[in-house]
């Protein structure tokens, strides 16, 4: 096995953006504006008179449900996901369409014939990953300018097809004071140095910024995560789409806040709504963010939400180590297996976002070290074999509810590991090697493509 190390940040974890997907709404979006960057780069923005689109795999099956369609063309007009106002989005869109020209990075105008070049492959698959796209620009003679192909590798991230699979697949080039590449390698670290798992990782995000810095955008992505499950349950009516799903987020925050008296099953009740909520908002097209992708966005949110309400003595530098933990779980799925549900099916996202969000409550309640792998395995090995099988394409059924049944049982797979030792049969590695057999293993139809389980068995309207 190739032992190179994380040099990921947390920040690339968890990242700000917008609905409904991460790997088929933000991984596109910035795919197409790197692709307009670099024309502008290269000299030949001036003199593309065309630009074509062609989508591959995954994202031409449930793209238009993703939304994939709208991401590349606000790409190339050089908006990103970290800065985009969602509201600004349909009528960007709707200006495109209606006066069938681009305004590739805000300055330069191309006729767009969206029909003959946004191309949807439903039968076709890039050789390097299920998320494949081909971007080619044309000056007035027809000639080719600039093609290149890129790749949506989940949670927002992008990879160039000559860069797949080589050192710069790794978006960091940052020499880390403690190097780990998988679970057992950063527990040893921590046994070295004496420090807890969260400790050792904001020591390594020192190597990217300043610790107050860290300190400050981990609390920025909180409270993110909040104003996202506000606007979730302040939202009304039904989420876009053939299917016409109801917001249920609302309805349940207001019948848990009218209740006479809290009965036992209260805290459920709550994870539940927080996760609802976020995923609605996701679904929505609503600003969130990726934990580790936007499908399963709910996770963590709602599981740092439970440890502020219903944990004794909770405070913010809990949240901080709660992040740090989590995201450094993150950081051993996208780098030994990985986060696409394109690649792994759900268990890649709602599997993953479910161990990070158990090990970030041990982190956070001051758990050992031990204790917090073996939280993230617990809550890794019950999702193994989890399918994506979205109706429609849309991130809706089963994706809401999945989340909220990801954020409790997180919560389990901690409160398990908390009253052991933390030594246990199946190590975190052992189960992210499991993970990655079972997704390649498991039929396409099963992975990000509505082409298999709940997919093609519930009718869509």
């Amino acid at each position: 096995m190739n032992q190179s190390p994380v040099s990921l940040s947390v920040l690339d974890i968890f990242k700000i953006g917008v609905g409904p997907s991460s790997s088929h709404t933000m991984g596109p979006m910035n795919a197409a504006r790197q692709f307009a960057l670099d024309l502008a780069h290269r000299g030949v923005l001036d003199a593309v008179r065309k630009i074509a689109i062609q989508l591959y795999g995954s994202l031409a099956l449930t793209g238009r449900g993703h939304c994939t369609d709208r991401a590349v063309l606000l790409g190339l007009e050089g908006m990103e996901p970290a800065t985009l106002d969602p509201e600004s989005m349909d009528p960007a869109v709707e200006r495109i369409r209606g006066t069938q020209e681009l305004r590739v990075l805000g300055m330069h105008a191309v006729p767009f014939d969206e029909a003959l070049d946004l191309l949807f492959h439903r039968d076709q698959v890039l050789p390097l990953h299920a998320n494949g796209m081909r971007f080619t620009a044309f000056n007035a003679a027809g000639e080719v300018l600039l093609r290149e192909e890129f790749y949506s590798t989940g949670g927002g991230f992008i990879v160039r097809a000559a860069d797949f699979g080589t050192a710069n697949d790794d978006p960091t080039a940052t020499v880390l004071p403690h190097p780990f590449w998988n679970g057992a390698s950063l527990l040893g670290r921590c046994r070295e140095t004496g420090l807890e798992l969260n400790e050792l990782v904001m020591e390594n995000e020192g190597a990217f910024r300043p610790a107050t810095v860290t300190r400050d955008s981990l609390l920025q992505i909180w409270a993110v995560m909040q104003g996202c499950i506000t606007r979730g349950f302040s939202a009304q009516g039904l989420l876009p789409g053939v299917l016409k799903v109801r917001r249920r987020a609302p309805k349940l925050h207001r019948m848990l806040n009218e209740a006479p008296s809290p009965g036992p099953m209260e805290a459920m009740d709550w994870v539940n709504a927080w996760a609802l909520a976020v995923n609605e908002e996701n679904a929505a097209g609503g600003r969130v963010v990726t934990a580790p992708t936007n499908g399963a966005a709910g996770i963590v949110p709602a599981v740092l939400m439970y440890y502020r309400r219903f944990e004794q003595g909770s405070s913010e530098q809990g949240v901080v180590r709660f992040l740090l933990a989590a995201g450094a779980i993150g950081m051993l799925y996208k780098r030994n297996a990985s986060i696409s549900g394109a690649e792994m099916g759900c268990q890649g996202e709602v599997g993953v976002a479910c161990s990070m969000a158990a090990a970030g409550l041990v982190a956070a309640l001051n758990g050992t070290n031990e204790q917090l792998e073996n939280a993230a395995e617990i809550g890794m090995e019950h999702n193994l074999g989890l399918t994506c099988d979205p109706i429609a394409g849309l991130v809706q059924i089963p994706c809401i509810e999945r989340n909220a049944m990801g954020a409790v049982k997180a919560i389990n797979a901690a409160r398990l590991a908390m009253r052991g030792d933390g030594t246990h049969k199946v190590s975190l590695d052992m189960v992210i090697a499991t993970m990655r057999q079972t997704g390649e293993d498991m039929k396409t139809s099963y992975k990000e493509t509505s082409q298999g389980g709940l997919a093609v068995n519930v009718p869509e309207c």
